[in-house]
């Protein structure tokens, strides 16, 4: 499979694009490099079927020529993390919808194959759960920043099924329930990369809230083996699964967690939800999926428990090295193909 994978120096996508060339496929990686990093794929650099661009989805001259290419795009470029939607609402929404509806109508104008990354945020308030992929979605204010990427990625998920509906585009939708694992960054507010950061740094353990509100967490490889199922399976086309674990703990003992598996001396710190983020921010006291519908399609099971999580976490951060010199942007030239070109 030739593969073009927009946001493949992100978290994920750089696992996506590992697992993607280690069964031999060609990766055609898209990205800025807002919030992914190319230290996520210096280990693959200079690897034969690897081709890395440095641009945005919302050229669409550039997404046009990548799609061309490739015989199916993983689409997993976005805005993400709390704390970066509420500091750019604006740029936020335009990566996340103009983003997209120009992946789609590319894909559409060469007949290819698109998965389109969503997130449990879809489903805003709702606290009933387990969560399935037809449970309505309850929001607050649309004048709220924290409902604009619920927002932005509910009309995701329109584009790509009246793509499908009404153009023939094949899509398949998937919302992810907090991925985690090495290579997350917690600079935009994802919880355990910044727990266990906070721990090995002998640092406070800063809990949002009470604590009280629960997640449950799943490991990348898990997911990534997911999505590649999932894009290569003719039943996903047209269709919206859930991807998380069910194994749930609230953030308070996560916290506990984190703390007995560094063996760190932290304490742990409560933050009001107001100096987190912003006032009048809403968080949901429970949010576990329903994976009947992936497991029933792809036999899909968690691999990996909460605390192997955490662990794999805690080893990443120790073994960081100092961040690998960036190649010098190429021009495009035949000989320098393998490193990343500049758009």
């Amino acid at each position: 499979m030739k593969a073009f994978i927009t946001g493949g120096a992100g978290f994920i996508g750089s696992h996506l694009a590992e697992a993607l060339l280690k069964r031999g496929d060609q990766v055609t990686v898209l990205d800025n490099l807002s919030t992914g990093r190319y230290e996520n794929l210096a280990h693959l650099d200079g690897h034969p079927r690897l081709h890395v661009v440095i641009g945005t989805i919302l050229n669409d001259t550039l997404v046009d020529k990548l799609m061309e290419r490739c015989d199916a795009c993983f689409h997993l470029a976005a805005a993400v993390g709390v704390e970066l939607i509420i500091k750019k609402p604006l740029e936020s929404m335009m990566t996340n919808i103009r983003g997209s509806e120009i992946v789609l109508e590319m894909a559409h104008r060469y007949r290819k194959k698109v998965l389109i990354a969503s997130t449990s945020e879809i489903y805003g308030k709702n606290t009933h759960g387990p969560l399935r992929e037809d449970t309505d979605r309850i929001l607050g204010s649309a004048l709220k920043t924290r409902w604009s990427y619920s927002t932005s990625k509910a009309v995701d998920e329109i584009l790509a099924y009246v793509y499908w509906k009404e153009k023939g585009v094949p899509t398949v939708i998937v919302r992810l329930f907090n991925t985690v694992g090495p290579r997350q960054s917690g600079a935009y507010g994802m919880v355990i990369p910044r727990f266990v950061s906070q721990a090995l740094a002998a640092k406070p353990l800063q809990v949002h809230g009470d604590g009280r509100q629960s997640r449950c967490f799943l490991h990348v490889q898990d997911v990534v083996r997911a999505l590649i199922q999932l894009m290569e399976h003719p039943g996903a086309v047209g269709q919206v699964f859930n991807l998380g674990s069910q194994e749930e703990v609230t953030v308070e003992e996560l916290a506990r967690r984190v703390l007995t598996i560094t063996g760190s001396s932290s304490t742990i710190q409560y933050v009001p939800y107001e100096e987190a983020y912003e006032e009048g921010y809403e968080d949901m006291p429970r949010r576990v999926p329903d994976i009947s519908k992936i497991r029933a399609l792809i036999g899909f099971e968690p691999t990996t428990r909460l605390d192997q999580i955490i662990h794999s976490v805690v080893d990443s951060v120790r073994q960081q090295p100092a961040s690998p010199k960036r190649p010098a942007a190429s021009r495009g030239r035949r000989r320098t193909r393998k490193r990343p070109v500049r758009v």
